[in-house]
C-alpha cells in the first residue's frame, strides 16, 4: 500500500511540472523525492520534449544532456590539472631554447671567500716621472701634422708637427747650418794639405778640425728632421699628449717646450678614503674599479697591481687619506680619468655571493629568479650587501644549493610578463 502511495505522489508531481516552466527551489526533503521521479520518468519517458527543456535542473537523464555534461567536466578537470602542473612548476614559462638563444645562465650557488669592501672615489693619473717633453729643435713657425690635443695617443718616432723657418729675418737654420758645414769643410780640406808640408802646426789644425766635426754634426741634426713643411718633431716615447702648450701659427724658439707626454704603460690609481675608513688601511691590499666612461670593471690583481702607499695623516682641511696604486696599463684607460673605487680588506669565508647582473631592481627592491626545472623559473627577493664591482653579497634570500639565474635575468624578466598571462583561452 506504501508503495502504491509513492508512487501515485510521484506522478502527481510529474503532472505538476508539465503545468509549470519556471524553475523550482526545492527543499532537501523534495530533493528526495525528485531523485525517485527521476527513476520513474526513466521508465515511462514519455514526456514531451518541450517539458524536459524547460525544466533545465532536471534533464541528466537525456543521452544529448549527459553526454555535453561529461564533456565539460572532462574538459574542466584537464584544464585544472594542466594548470596545476604548470603552478607547481614554477610562475615563469620560458622554453629551453629561448632560454639558450637569450643567454640564460643558471649557477648553483655555493658559500664562497668575499673580500670586505670599502667603495670610494678616485682617479687614475700617471707618474710624473713617466712624463717627457717635446721641444722645439730649430726656431721658426709651428704647424700640425696632425690634430694634437690633451689624451691624443702617440707613439715613440711618429712625427707630432713641423716647424719651418722659411721667410724668417734671422733665415732658415737649416739652410745656415748646411752653409756653416760647406765652410768648414772647405776650411778643414785646405789645413789637411797645410799641414803635411808643415805651414800651419797641429794645435791649429785640431781645432780647424773640430770647428769641422761641430757643423757636420749640427747639419746632419737639423737635416735629419727636416722637410718641405720645415723641421719635424717627433715623440719622444709611447703614451698620450698631457698638454699642449702652442698653436698653429706660434713661433717658438729652440729649446721652447711644445707639449708633454705620458707614458701609459705604468698607471697610478689615486683612492680618497674618508676619515672613518682609516683604521682598515693596513687590511686593504688591493682593489677593483671602473670609470665613467666605460662598464668594465677592472682587477687590479690581474693588472699587476699593487698597493705603494698611503698616507699616514688626513690631507688639510679635507678628511680625506690617499691611498695609491700601481698597475699595468691594457691601453683602454686614460690618465686623469675619474675611478669608482671598491677597496679590497680581510677576507670574509662562507659568504653568498653573486655577480652584479644576477639582481633584478624593481621600484628601490632587488630580485632574483630561481630555475625550478628545465623550464619553469621563480621570482624571489633578496637583501644585499657590498658589492665589490663584480659581485655583490646576498644576507637573505639566497640558499646554498639554489639554481639562480646569474646571466640573461632580464630576459627572464620579460617572459615574467606572459607568464602572468593564462595559459589557454579555450571556447565551446
Amino acid at each position: 500500500m506504501k508503495k502504491i502511495i509513492v508512487i501515485a505522489a510521484v506522478l502527481f508531481l510529474c503532472g505538476a511540472c508539465k503545468n509549470n516552466t519556471t524553475v523550482h527551489q526545492h527543499e532537501h526533503s523534495e530533493a528526495v523525492e525528485h531523485h525517485h521521479e527521476h527513476s520513474v520518468h526513466e521508465h515511462e519517458h514519455h514526456h514531451e520534449h518541450s517539458a524536459a527543456a524547460e525544466h533545465n535542473n532536471h534533464h541528466h537523464e537525456h543521452s544529448e544532456a549527459t553526454e555535453h555534461h561529461q564533456h565539460e567536466h572532462h574538459h574542466s578537470e584537464s584544464t585544472e590539472t594542466h594548470q596545476h602542473n604548470h603552478a607547481a612548476a614554477g610562475d615563469i614559462i620560458l622554453a629551453p631554447e629561448k632560454a639558450h638563444a637569450a643567454g640564460v645562465v643558471a649557477e648553483i650557488i655555493t658559500p664562497k671567500d668575499f673580500r670586505q669592501v670599502i667603495s670610494v672615489s678616485g682617479r687614475i693619473e700617471s707618474s710624473q716621472n713617466a712624463e717627457k717633453s717635446i721641444v722645439a729643435n730649430v726656431a721658426g713657425v709651428v704647424s700640425f701634422n696632425r690634430p694634437l690635443v690633451s689624451g691624443t695617443q702617440v707613439t715613440q718616432g711618429n712625427t707630432l708637427l713641423s716647424i719651418s723657418s722659411h721667410n724668417l729675418q734671422d733665415g732658415d737654420p737649416v739652410e745656415r747650418a748646411k752653409i756653416a758645414y760647406q765652410a768648414a769643410e772647405e776650411e778643414y780640406n785646405r789645413a789637411k794639405r797645410l799641414i803635411d808640408d808643415k805651414i800651419i802646426s797641429e794645435k791649429d789644425f785640431n781645432t780647424i778640425r773640430e770647428r769641422y766635426e761641430n757643423a757636420r754634426l749640427t747639419y746632419q741634426a737639423v737635416a735629419k728632421d727636416n722637410s718641405n713643411n720645415g723641421a719635424t718633431v717627433t715623440a719622444p716615447t709611447s703614451g698620450h699628449i698631457k698638454e699642449v702648450f702652442v698653436k698653429e701659427g706660434d713661433y717658438v724658439t729652440v729649446g721652447q717646450t711644445l707639449a708633454t707626454v705620458a707614458q701609459d704603460n705604468i698607471l697610478y690609481l689615486y683612492a680618497d678614503i674618508p676619515e672613518r675608513y682609516y683604521g682598515y688601511m693596513n687590511n686593504i691590499t688591493s682593489a677593483n674599479f671602473s670609470t665613467v666612461y666605460s662598464n668594465q670593471v677592472y682587477e687590479l690583481d690581474s693588472m699587476n697591481g699593487e698597493k705603494v702607499s698611503y698616507s699616514r695623516a688626513l690631507a688639510s682641511g679635507s678628511g680625506y687619506a690617499t691611498m695609491t696604486f700601481s698597475f699595468k696599463n691594457d691601453g683602454t684607460l686614460v690618465p686623469g680619468s675619474f675611478a669608482n673605487i671598491y677597496l679590497l680588506a680581510e677576507n670574509r669565508p662562507n659568504t653568498i655571493a653573486i655577480p652584479n647582473e644576477a639582481l633584478v631592481e624593481e621600484q628601490g627592491l632587488y630580485f632574483v629568479f630561481i630555475k625550478m626545472c628545465e623550464e619553469s623559473y621563480s621570482k624571489r627577493q633578496v637583501k644585499t650587501g657590498a658589492s665589490n664591482g663584480k659581485e655583490v653579497e646576498i644576507t637573505d634570500g639566497i640558499h646554498s644549493g639554489d639554481n639562480v639565474v646569474v646571466k640573461g635575468a632580464y630576459h627572464v624578466k620579460l617572459a615574467s610578463t606572459s607568464a602572468s598571462l593564462p595559459a589557454h583561452s579555450h571556447s565551446h
